[in-house]
């Protein structure tokens, strides 16, 4: 999967959980740049991320997140 297929994909996920068709995530994007995402709508964000990309993302994993950029490193990682 190319990074900007990658992308693609995670906006889909985005615009899902949080109901909201603008969003249009990059590297950059935090928690800091999306209405509602708080603590409890991370872990749905986890949760659709797994299931949509059939993977499974580690604690230790989630505690190096800092943007969508480190998030998209995890995914590529694990389905290569």
């Amino acid at each position: 999967m190319s990074n900007e297929e990658l992308y693609v994909e995670l906006n889909k996920v985005f615009r899902e959980l949080f109901m909201d068709d603008s969003i249009t995530v990059t590297p950059q994007t935090s928690a800091k740049s999306i209405e509602h995402w708080d603590s409890f709508n991370h872990i749905n964000l986890l949760l659709a991320i797994e299931m949509h990309f059939g993977i499974t993302i580690s604690a230790k994993e989630v505690e190096n997140l800092v943007n969508v950029g480190d998030l998209a490193a995890v995914i590529e990682r694990k389905l290569s």
